[in-house]
């Protein structure tokens, strides 16, 4: 399973290979992840977007896991209020958890691995109360699979998260060069 992620969103952009969107995945090392979001794009934008990435993503040995993107033989998100389980056999299954209600719920749908946030504040979600190391560290531990620190993440942050039972950690704002921390 990848140990660092990234989170695309509309506002890494990706459709000019100056966005911050392709320095951002250039970042992530080897063996990274990257979830593609991207959710306010038209279908067939994203699943442009979506190739490109996954040439990137073979060329530079990184998985990819896209959401709400029916027919991607490759990997599959489920957001936090997505109650569907496992959509087709193979493939990497991801989901999104607020809470360890929420977490467990994930992997009983057939989650491989969940991405647990916010852990801090984040610019995503202004004003959402983070969890905080505390809380992600109990709803983290002894989960029936990895758990991935989500929310005002950097590699810092992250090293201090893995004490606690984060099997790894994703980002926007960092590896698109804005929290480098």
């Amino acid at each position: 399973m990848p140990g660092a992620w990234l989170f695309t969103d509309e506002r890494l952009g990706g459709q000019d290979p100056a966005d911050p969107l392709w320095a951002a995945a250039r970042r992530l090392p080897r063996g990274g992840g990257i979830l593609l979001r991207h959710y306010g794009w038209p279908q067939a934008e994203r699943r442009a977007l979506l190739s490109a990435l996954c040439r990137l993503a073979r060329a530079r040995g990184l998985t990819v896991v896209a959401a709400a993107m029916p027919g991607f033989a490759g990997g599959a998100h489920r957001p936090r209020h997505d109650s569907q389980a496992r959509a087709r056999k193979g493939g990497l299954v991801t989901a999104s958890a607020h809470s360890r209600r929420e977490l467990l719920q994930a992997f009983s749908r057939g989650a491989d691995l969940v991405f647990l946030s916010p852990v801090f504040a984040t610019a995503s979600h202004p004003g959402e109360q983070p969890l905080g190391p505390l809380r992600f560290g109990l709803a983290a531990r002894g989960a029936p699979g990895p758990v991935v620190a989500l929310g005002g993440m950097t590699e810092s942050r992250a090293r201090r998260m893995r004490a606690l039972g984060a099997s790894g950690f994703a980002a926007i704002g960092h590896w698109a060069g804005k929290a480098r921390a």
